[in-house]
């Protein structure tokens, strides 16, 4: 395998379409039905009104350009500090483009976001059995509250 560029770029709402197939993909890995429709209408909507940050990542390999990875984010405050938080909600990476660096690149582009906006801290969660990820977060200084327990409540 030869080594390919990971590029990423910042969305707005005229990546919707694009964006809509891989994070329909994403939803299908958590056991979403596809809903190709309404993803686009969702990632519109959050993009358009600026409700979120959406970053897709890419191979340049020559051939036609299709988003291989993504990072989406939404903004929020903490009452404690003062300060902007950004919420780390989704983190996709399509199968077959794994194992190259394109997770850890896609987190360091969310960590470049939340210094650039002056936030304090990126927060996120992950399902207790996902290791893999798990090991990515660690490796890259983040650390895993052992004091907080979370908590919904379904609407």
């Amino acid at each position: 395998m030869t080594k390919q560029n990971i590029r990423i770029i910042e969305t707005d709402a005229t990546h919707a379409a694009i964006a809509a197939p891989l994070f329909d993909a994403y939803r299908q890995f958590y056991k979403k039905p596809s809903e190709l429709d309404a993803v686009f209408v969702f990632l519109s909507e959050r993009l358009k009104n600026e409700e979120s940050v959406l970053f897709l990542a890419f191979l340049d390999s020559g051939s036609a350009a299709k988003p291989v990875g993504f990072v989406h984010l939404y903004p929020t405050f903490s009452s404690l500090t003062l300060r902007k938080q950004w919420i780390l909600y989704d983190l996709f990476v399509a199968h077959e483009a794994r194992r190259r660096g394109i997770g850890e690149a896609l987190m360091n582009r969310a960590r470049q976001l939340a210094k650039e906006t002056g936030a304090d801290s990126l927060i996120l969660e992950t399902a207790k059995d996902n290791f893999i990820a798990q090991g990515l977060y660690e490796r890259l200084g983040y650390i895993r509250d052992e004091v907080f327990y979370r908590y919904s409540l379904q609407i």
